[in-house]
């Protein structure tokens, strides 16, 4: 275990910022991951797996703790389902098409999201109708405090629209080093009913589709919507789509009747975050190296050379164009770094 120092970030993160960490230290291990923890001489220390839900600032004084623990574990089975152990340092994606290889179930429509298994259930990532805690059932984490392993249940982690434990009263506490997932062995459940899949499959002429098939109409949709990171950085979806009270919506749909939305609950609905930046004119739109992807406003992208700083300067743009034009505010998804 080396612990570099002046080391740049550009490898690690989606976005290819060619940030600076004072420290730079890799643990494959829980064992490395504990000692380092406990190691009193940096001040402070930063958690990164796949770097694919960050922005970070141009220089950062700490040490970057980058969690690299691999492997997958079959735990239980049964005749219906199965409970698989996966390490923090897995690719995501990666995870996902070997559970379909084997036939396992309940992750496909969150085929092609960046980044590792590791901080999924921070965010609670979710995509086309689905979302991570639907097949969560713990995961095991490192307290960051006092080194102890410890289990955290799916009733611990307190999952919400990308939230969770971990982002509130849990943040900074825990490195999460694996995440065990329940998955359906047969009968799977076809979660087909979001429009873009919907669309997709009758393209394809699917009418009966398998996880598989799910999968690939998700992949696709993915691909014709999203910039590879690997050819324009970026770090996905960059804002959450706001969930507002029913009176707030009803004023928003009487001045926006072509606007889309989704039924939460009785009381909260939710309105796609890319539709409200296009309406202020930003999908496309590029300033200096950073700018909105040209298929997707909800994208922000590196063209170049922007740095963390330009990229921020551009959120804030777009955050204060939507409250000013809609009076409704959207966040970002993505952790700011500094």
């Amino acid at each position: 275990m080396i612990v570099h120092e002046h080391f740049s970030l550009k490898n690690y993160n989606t976005f290819g910022i060619d940030a600076t960490a004072r420290f730079f230290v890799e643990v494959t291990s829980i064992e490395e991951l504990q000692d380092i923890l406990g190691n009193q001489d940096y001040d402070r220390k930063i958690i990164i797996g796949g770097g694919s839900n960050m922005l970070l600032s141009d220089y950062i004084e700490a040490l970057f703790i980058h969690v690299d623990l691999k492997g997958k574990k079959i735990i239980s089975e049964s005749n219906e389902t199965v409970e698989v152990q996966v390490m923090a340092g897995e690719n995501w994606h990666d995870m996902v098409m070997w559970a379909l290889d084997q036939n396992f179930g309940g992750l496909e429509n969150m085929s092609l999201i960046p980044g590792n298994t590791g901080t999924a259930p921070i965010q609670n990532i979710g995509a086309y109708g689905v979302e991570l805690k639907d097949c969560f059932v713990s995961c095991e984490a490192v307290s960051i405090e006092n080194q102890e392993l410890v289990t955290l249940t799916k009733e611990d982690c307190k999952f919400g629209y990308r939230d969770s434990f971990f982002k509130n009263e849990g943040k900074d506490k825990y490195v999460i080093t694996s995440v065990t997932f329940s998955f359906s062995k047969k009968d799977h459940k076809i979660n087909s009913g979001y429009g873009a899949i919907e669309q997709q499959l009758e393209k394809d002429s699917i009418s009966d589709p398998s996880i598989k098939d799910i999968s690939n109409a998700v992949i696709a949709i993915r691909q014709s919507k999203l910039p590879d990171p690997k050819v324009l950085g970026n770090s996905g979806s960059f804002f959450k789509n706001p969930i507002v009270e029913k009176e707030i919506f009803k004023e928003f749909a009487l001045k926006n009747p072509e606007a889309p939305f989704y039924k939460v609950s009785d009381e909260y609905y939710k309105i796609p975050a890319g539709w409200l930046i296009e309406q202020c004119g930003f999908k496309g739109k590029r300033f200096g190296d950073a700018g909105v992807h040209k298929n997707q406003a909800l994208v922000l992208v590196n063209y170049d050379n922007a740095t963390g700083k330009d990229i921020l300067n551009l959120a804030e743009k777009i955050i204060d164009a939507v409250k000013t034009k809609f009076n409704i505010e959207i966040s970002p998804e993505v952790n700011l770094i500094k």
